[in-house]
């Protein structure tokens, strides 16, 4: 069973669709490194040290950012609940 998140279709410039759902929404560059590392499976502190490092960040900042995402994508309906 594939997960929600691999089902996406997400294009370079940040365009997203939910073929689910048929939801469109678009991201950032941010959002979608975030989008990336989940399709590969990456946990939340490798997703958080891999943005840290692209985006030149604080730490303590980029954790927030990233858990703020996720549970947006939790409510969403594409991340489960331990990504």
């Amino acid at each position: 069973m594939s997960s929600p998140v691999s089902e996406l279709a997400i294009s370079e410039s940040g365009f997203v669709f939910d073929p689910r759902t048929g939801a469109t929404f678009s991201v950032n560059s941010t959002g979608l490194a975030v989008l990336t590392a989940l399709r590969s499976r990456s946990t939340v502190p490798e997703i958080v040290d891999a943005v840290r490092k692209s985006f030149e960040s604080a730490p303590g900042e980029v954790h927030d950012h990233v858990q703020e995402f996720l549970r947006t994508l939790r409510q969403m309906g594409i991340a489960a609940g331990d990504e």
